[in-house]
């Protein structure tokens, strides 16, 4: 699989680089502070992480003033497995290089799947604040390079991610939503749709252990 930059023009349609923001204590917090798993975690918000300066100046000159979490998603891995998308932008930051799997929320198909030949891989540079657009599907960061793992900044809205809102589904859409601004495509293969995520991704499971 090609693995692009995220200062390749492909990266436009999925997201941007973020530029004017001091990020030398966010990644030594973000080092310090969090755990490196063998396998892969998520925690919305992390309070050494929203104590720091930056997270007021995402939070008004980013998000416009609404309420954001920093929390983080650490670990080892080079899978897929699934794709998610929120009703809003996602900032990523990482101590090390990492690597993005994105695809397009317009390129589920009428059937509601997503085919993972549509998905790109994009290299994170270490240090370098990104936005994944609220309209690119995305899911855990993938390692850069063999053995190495990464730890990821993942800022948001406030609440996303938290305990899902209780509805009567409706359409497919709803059947999807997985926690709070979270909806969900798992592939069949992996451990969220063993447990009941709704099968939303067709083709193969990509894993790009052979390509870092």
């Amino acid at each position: 699989m090609k693995i692009y930059s995220v200062y390749d023009a492909e990266f436009k349609a999925y997201g941007q680089v973020i530029t004017g923001y001091d990020t030398e204590e966010l990644k030594k917090t973000l080092d310090a502070a969090t755990p490196l798993p063998e396998g892969v975690d998520y925690v919305p918000e992390q309070p050494e992480l929203q104590n720091l300066p930056i997270t007021a100046e995402i939070r008004d000159r980013f998000y416009g003033g609404m309420q954001v979490q920093m929390g983080w998603c650490n670990g080892h891995n080079t899978k897929l497995n699934c794709l998610e998308y929120h009703r809003d932008s996602e900032v990523n930051f990482g101590t090390e290089d990492f690597i993005l799997l994105l695809g397009k929320q317009g390129e589920i198909e009428a059937d509601g799947l997503f085919d993972t030949k549509n998905t790109k891989a994009f290299l994170v540079p270490a240090g370098v604040l990104v936005e994944v657009f609220a309209t690119s599907l995305h899911y855990a960061p993938c390692s850069a390079k063999k053995g190495q793992g990464f730890k990821v900044l993942v800022a948001l809205p406030k609440g996303t991610n938290t305990e899902k809102p209780q509805f009567t589904p409706k359409n497919r859409e709803d059947t999807l939503m997985t926690a709070r601004n979270k909806w969900l495509l798992a592939h069949a293969e992996s451990s969220e749709a063993k447990s009941g995520a709704v099968v939303g991704l067709k083709g193969i499971n990509l894993d790009i252990a052979e390509d870092i």
